[in-house]
C-alpha cells in the first residue's frame, strides 16, 4: 500500500469481557507509515495508560494499526481509524472504503466513564449509579468530542455529531444541528439542520433551523448530495437533490429528484406557460432561487445572480 492512501494511529482499545471490542481511541493519527521509532514510543506512552476497568467489566489496552483507505474495513479498531482520520479532516467524506463498517461497530451501551457492552450497562446499573456514571445512549456511534475535539469548531449539543464526522475550522453547529459519520463542512459554516451520510457541504453556506438533507443509508438511493458554497438551506426546507453554489432554498420548502419545478424565468412554451422540469434535472447547478408560488402552490426555479448567503464572521471567526 502507498503511503498517499495509508493511515496510521496509536491509542486505546476497549474491550469486554467476552471479547467484544467495543472500540478504539487514536489520541496519534497521521497519514502514511509510521516509523520504528514512532511505534516505540506510542507503545511505551499508551501501556502505561492500560489496565481492567471493574466496574464497566472491560479491559484497556494499547493499540498501533496501519490501514489501506481503499481497502474495506477489516476489523473494529479499523473501522475506528477511519471515522478518526475523517474527524481529523486527513480525509473528505466519500473519499475512503467505508464498505461493511456496520458489520466492525458492536452496538455499545455509552456512559460518562465509556463504553461497556448493553447487557453489562443494564445487569450493573444500580453499582454505576452509585458509582456516578450515566447511560448517555446504546448505539454503534459515539459521540465525536468523546474521542475528537475538532480545532476552530463550535458544538452546542455533543450528542448531536458522531465520530467519523467531517467538521472545517469556522463550522458552527447550533443545538438542533446533526452530523453523522462521512459527512460535514469543507470550510466556515452554519448548521442548524440534519446533515445525513454521505453529504458535504461547502465553504460559507448555511444548513437553516429543523431543514434536512437526505442521505444514502435508510432510502436506498445512490446519488450523494453535495451542497456548494454561499448556498442557503432555509429553516424547515430539505432537499434530495445537490445544490450548486450561491443557492437559496425558501424556508419550508422540500426539493427531491421527482420534484416537479416550473423554469419561471424561462422563455414561455408555445401553449404560454413556462418549461417544467423533474428536480433531478437542476441538481449541482449554482445560482439557482427554489420557492413556491403562493398563489398556484407550484414549486419554482428563478435564475440569480450574487451570494447565496454571507455568513456573520463573528460567529465563525
Amino acid at each position: 500500500m502507498t503511503d498517499a492512501r495509508t493511515i496510521h494511529g496509536s491509542g486505546l482499545t476497549t474491550i469486554a469481557g467476552d471479547g467484544t471490542v467495543l472500540d478504539a481511541w487514536f489520541a496519534e493519527v497521521a497519514a502514511g507509515a509510521p516509523s520504528a521509532g514512532d511505534l516505540a514510543a506510542s507503545a511505551m506512552t499508551f501501556e502505561t495508560l492500560a489496565g481492567a476497568d471493574e466496574r464497566r467489566k472491560v479491559t484497556v489496552e494499547a493499540v498501533q494499526l496501519t490501514i489501506d483507505l481503499d481497502e474495506a474495513p477489516a476489523s473494529t479498531a479499523d473501522a475506528y481509524l477511519r471515522l478518526h482520520a475523517l474527524s481529523h479532516l486527513l480525509v473528505r467524506p466519500n473519499e475512503l472504503n467505508l464498505d461493511g463498517i456496520f458489520a466492525h461497530l458492536p452496538n455499545v451501551a455509552w456512559t460518562s466513564a465509556g463504553p461497556m457492552l448493553p447487557a453489562d450497562a443494564a445487569r450493573l446499573r444500580p453499582l454505576l449509579q452509585r458509582a456516578g456514571i450515566q447511560i448517555t445512549g446504546v448505539d454503534k456511534f459515539p459521540r465525536l468530542t468523546d474521542y475528537v475535539l475538532p480545532a476552530g469548531v463550535r458544538i452546542a449539543d455533543a450528542s448531536r455529531v458522531r465520530l467519523g464526522a467531517h467538521l472545517a475550522p469556522g463550522t458552527t453547529v447550533m443545538h438542533e444541528g446533526f452530523v453523522n459519520f462521512n459527512a460535514g463542512t469543507l470550510g466556515a459554516s452554519m448548521v442548524e439542520g440534519r446533515i445525513s451520510q454521505g453529504v458535504v457541504v461547502g465553504d460559507g453556506s448555511d444548513i437553516g433551523g429543523g431543514s434536512s438533507i437526505m442521505g444514502t443509508l435508510s432510502g436506498g438511493g445512490t446519488h450523494r448530495v453535495s451542497i456548494g458554497a454561499r448556498t442557503l438551506l432555509g429553516a424547515n426546507a430539505g432537499i434530495g437533490i445537490s445544490l450548486g453554489d450561491d443557492c437559496i432554498v425558501e424556508a419550508g420548502l422540500y426539493v427531491t429528484a421527482g420534484t416537479k419545478i416550473v423554469l419561471a424565468d424561462a422563455a414561455p412554451t408555445a401553449d404560454g406557460g413556462r418549461p417544467v422540469v423533474k428536480g433531478a434535472e437542476l441538481s449541482g447547478e449554482n445560482g439557482i432561487l427554489f420557492r413556491r408560488n403562493s398563489l398556484s402552490g407550484a414549486v419554482e426555479a428563478v435564475r440569480r445572480a450574487g451570494v447565496g448567503v454571507t455568513l456573520n464572521e463573528a460567529l465563525h471567526a
